[in-house]
């Protein structure tokens, strides 16, 4: 049986969010929104994902263990498995916990996520990727986010970084008929001026950027051709409206000076530890997991938005196993 002395505890460094916003910005368009919600949320979950991962692997290096990110998810082809362990996929399960009550509780008593819940969403555990030997792992990530004005204040008060951003809806960041949005054009209300960052595609549907600063109340032609816009980055506090017109779309996309999904959100995951906490293969848990009908309650989440297949942390195998069984395979 598992318990709290197997878990892996690794350090978190700034350059794990960083890695996972990069990948977050390009991947928006293509994840699969399982649990609702605005786009930033389900950014910061990929964020958090691909630092878990991230950290995975540098521990897995500084063990001398070889492993192979050929299979990773490419940025256009989402749920595909992250890292390969002796020719056996390894799918990392990681969870974002926010909330100061349970991280407080996971740090004076981590033995409470003995019962917290494995869950691997149905849809992904019926899917034929995955093969019997293959493997999933779980992690739990303790951080804070900023989401609102107040908190993102404090933050740049203390010196820590944001990274305030815009996602647009599908029809600019995916369009169903492939083509440029037109000559945009954008515009900051008076008196501030306004530096920002574009991110889409371009003509040849590679991620592209670029950067323009805006006058006050003057209407700026865009530097880059997209065919797709993904994100608008402000490089400082919103105080003032911005506004975005496309051409082809014969739309103004105008964003209010707001700390909010429907505004400007902060992407940065403020990450403090990550948990390894287990490892099953696919066999196992198919054979042991219990089916969880969407709204049901967790330790990870007052309700769940989707339906899940889930098995006690408890039940899980230690990291150790894994890396054991890792070091013969590459012999």
């Amino acid at each position: 049986m598992l318990s709290p002395a197997d878990f892996v505890n690794l350090p978190y460094t700034s350059d794990l969010t960083e890695g996972g916003i990069q990948y977050a910005l390009r991947s928006l368009p293509y994840t699969y929104d399982r649990m609702g919600g605005a786009p930033t949320t389900r950014m910061r979950r990929i964020v958090a994902g691909i630092a878990v991962e991230l950290a995975f692997r540098r521990y897995l290096g500084a063990k001398n263990i070889r492993f192979d990110t050929l299979g990773a998810t490419p940025f256009t082809e989402p749920d595909r498995y992250d890292i390969s362990l002796g020719g056996r996929r390894v799918d990392i399960k990681s969870t974002l916990i926010t909330s100061r009550k349970k991280i407080r509780r996971i740090q004076r008593s981590p033995e409470v996520l003995l019962q917290a819940e494995a869950l691997v969403p149905s849809d992904q555990l019926d899917t034929e990727r995955f093969r019997p030997r293959d493997i999933y792992l779980f992690a739990f990530l303790l951080g804070l986010v900023a989401t609102h004005r107040e908190s993102v204040q404090q933050a740049l008060q203390a010196g820590q970084p944001v990274y305030l951003l815009h996602a647009f809806p599908t029809h600019w960041a995916r369009p169903a008929h492939w083509g440029s949005l037109g000559k945009m054009h954008l515009k900051s209300e008076p008196p501030q001026e306004a530096r920002l960052t574009l991110g889409g595609q371009d003509a040849h549907r590679d991620f592209c950027t670029c950067e323009i600063v805006l006058s006050p109340g003057v209407r700026s032609p865009c530097p880059q051709d997209f065919h797709t816009l993904i994100f608008l980055r402000t490089h400082h506090m919103p105080t003032h409206r911005i506004g975005i017109h496309s051409p082809v779309l014969d739309e103004l996309c105008v964003i209010p000076p707001l700390i909010s999904p429907q505004g400007w959100d902060n992407l940065w995951v403020y990450g403090m530890r990550i948990l390894l906490v287990g490892y099953i293969t696919k066999a196992e848990f198919r054979q042991k997991a219990q089916r969880l009908p969407a709204g049901s309650p967790t330790f990870q989440y007052p309700r769940t938005r989707t339906e899940n297949f889930a098995l006690p942390v408890a039940h899980l195998h230690p990291i150790a196993t894994l890396l054991q069984a890792a070091r013969k395979w590459q012999q």
